[in-house]
C-alpha cells in the first residue's frame, strides 16, 4: 500500500513540477505561450508587488499560511517516517518458559521456514518473509510450483508440516500465515 502512494505522490509531484517549470522556462526564454497564460516574457515577474503584498493585512492570512505549511512538513515527516520503517522483521520472541524469553532471529525462522516449504513435493522455489511484531510474526510465503503441482495438496501440506512446524519450534500461540502460488513462466513450444 504505501508503495503504490509513493509513486503515486512522486508521480504528481513530478507532473506539476515538470509542468510549472516548462511554463515559467518558456516564458523566460521568450518562446510564444498562450494568450491565457500568467506569464509572457523574460522581464515578466512570477508575482508581482500586489499579488504578495495583497493579503498581508488580513487576520487569517498568516495563520492559514502557517498552518498550511505546517501540515505539508507534518505528511513529509509522516511519509519519510514511513520509509524509514522495517518491513523484515528482525526478530522474534520465543517463550522459552523461565519467564525471562528469548530472541530468535526473523532471518533464522525465515530461512528455516523457506528450507521447509521449498522441499515440499511439487515447489521448485520458496521465498519467506516474516512481517508484524515481534511477538505476533506475520509469515508471507511465496511459492512457485513446479507444473504437475497440485495447489491444494502443496498448501494443505504448507500448513500442517512447514508452518506448524516453525510456529511449534518458535513457541508461538499462533503463525499467521500469507501464502501467494505461482507457477513457472515458460515460453511456448512450437510445433512443427
Amino acid at each position: 500500500m504505501l508503495s503504490v502512494v509513493n509513486r503515486v505522490l512522486l508521480g504528481l509531484a513530478g507532473l506539476v513540477l515538470t509542468a510549472v517549470g516548462g511554463a515559467v522556462l518558456a516564458a523566460g526564454t521568450g518562446l510564444s505561450v498562450p494568450s491565457w497564460w500568467p506569464w509572457y516574457g523574460p522581464r515578466d515577474v512570477l508575482l508581482s508587488t500586489a499579488d504578495r503584498v495583497r493579503w498581508r493585512d488580513e487576520s487569517w492570512w498568516w495563520p492559514a499560511v502557517i498552518g498550511g505549511l505546517a501540515v505539508l512538513v507534518l505528511l513529509a515527516l509522516w511519509l519519510l517516517l514511513a520509509q524509514l520503517r522495517r518491513r523484515r522483521l528482525s526478530e522474534v520472541l520465543v517463550d522459552s518458559g523461565d519467564g525471562e524469553g528469548a530472541r530468535l532471529r526473523g532471518r533464522a525462522l525465515e530461512g528455516a521456514l523457506e528450507g521447509e516449504a521449498g522441499a515440499l513435493e511439487g515447489v521448485e522455489r520458496a521465498r519467506v518473509r516474516l512481517t508484524g511484531r515481534r511477538g505476533e510474526p506475520v509469515a508471507r510465503v511465496g511459492l512457485v510450483l513446479e507444473p504437475h503441482a497440485s495447489p491444494a495438496r502443496t498448501l494443505e501440506r504448507l500448513t500442517s508440516e512447514a508452518v506448524a512446524h516453525a510456529r511449534d519450534s518458535a513457541s508461538l500461540p499462533a503463525l499467521p500465515t500469507e501464502a501467494r502460488l505461482t507457477s513457472p513462466k515458460h515460453h511456448p513450444h512450437r510445433v512443427t
